[in-house]
């Protein structure tokens, strides 16, 4: 993790990531196709391209779930921010897996001379108003297209050119792309395998994920201190209540969040919103004087919630007091970049 605000480059580290990644995936392809079929042996060419379409689609389906499982887990525990630091890399492989399960699906139609009925079977639009026989393909097509567009704009110069705000709003549709694939298989495979493994996988992955997201954001709230006395100053607590080098998350009205920080004798508050993808500031650390955000190393001065030169970034701020020996803090944003820190020696 770089400490001059530098997302991480190339390095032993990353190419390590990656060799795992590719090799678990190409593990679990040519485990499930050499056991799948020696158990069943395809029959045809037909056969063995249905094969390939249950290798991809579980495939993906699996990293998917783990995927969304990485937020909240490194959320509750700093040793999966290895993971989350690449999760872009993650994400792009899947697209490619998923990709590739549905070009399997339509090699499948094409190898039987019956891409026109895969045509008629999705302009069906008769079929789309019931629940047996409704044109499930589409589902996975449209959660294709939402995971397309999320790898396309993986790269951070998307990221700058939409800004922190608009791009984790498109990447958030990955829940939405999550949702249609859970009812794409329960609509399709679950209509005609009635293994026991199939609904087991749905159940489990919707468990973990959910689970997941909700203990981490019960913990979040949680560790959200803070009373709004009057004046609408939100109080924090003693300066000795922040711990040196960390900071104190507060929630604001209109669910906005700001992290505290003090550094020795000096307080300042943040946002709580990396500018880099909107990571929580409040969870990292000061690392020589700077604010660090905990997920790929973005920094920042306290004193005003400027990046460091040459970078330009800035956070916003919010004004502190001392009153009666307690930390307060204003909870109206001042503009990005404005000084507003003090010391409380």
């Amino acid at each position: 993790m770089s400490t001059g605000f530098q997302a991480v480059q190339w390095n032993s580290a990353k190419y390590r990531y990656d060799g795992i990644l590719l090799a678990s995936v190409a593990a679990y392809l040519v485990g499930f196709l050499w056991i799948t079929s020696l158990l069943a042996p395809p029959k045809s060419n037909v056969e063995w391209i249905d094969l390939r379409i249950r290798a991809f689609g579980t495939c993906a389906f699996l990293m998917l779930t783990f995927i969304l499982c990485i937020g909240p887990l490194a959320r509750l525990n700093p040793r999966f921010l290895p993971v989350l630091y690449n999760r872009r890399h993650f994400g792009v492989l899947f697209f490619f897996i998923a990709a590739a399960h549905g070009l399997s699906m339509v090699q499948w139609f094409a190898a039987q001379d019956a891409l026109p009925s895969l045509v008629a079977e999705l302009t069906a639009w008769d079929n789309y108003f019931r629940f047996i026989g409704f044109p499930f393909k589409t589902l996975g097509i449209a959660a294709l297209a939402i995971f397309f567009l999320m790898a396309a704009t993986s790269h951070d110069y998307w990221l700058s050119f939409l800004r922190p705000p608009v791009w984790k709003t498109l990447h958030m549709l990955v829940y939405v792309a999550y949702g249609l694939v859970v009812v794409h298989v329960a609509l399709g495979i679950m209509q005609r395998d009635h293994s026991p493994l199939i609904p087991l996988m749905l159940g489990a992955s919707l468990s973990i994920v959910s689970g997941l997201h909700i203990v981490a954001g019960w913990r979040e709230l949680r560790g959200d201190t803070g009373i709004a006395p009057s004046a609408g100053w939100i109080d924090v607590g003693t300066p000795d209540s922040i711990a040196d080098k960390r900071a104190t998350i507060v929630s604001a009205t209109g669910g906005e969040r700001i992290a505290i920080y003090r550094d020795g004798t000096t307080i300042g508050a943040l946002s709580n919103l990396c500018a880099h993808q909107n990571g929580p500031i409040g969870e990292g650390c000061i690392i020589d004087g700077l604010v660090t955000c905990p997920w790929h190393g973005y920094q920042y001065r306290l004193a005003d919630g400027c990046a460091p030169p040459p970078f330009t970034e800035r956070l916003v701020t919010y004004k502190v007091r001392m009153r009666d020996g307690r930390i307060e803090v204003d909870p109206r944003p001042l503009p990005p970049g404005t000084p507003a820190t003090i010391d409380v020696a």
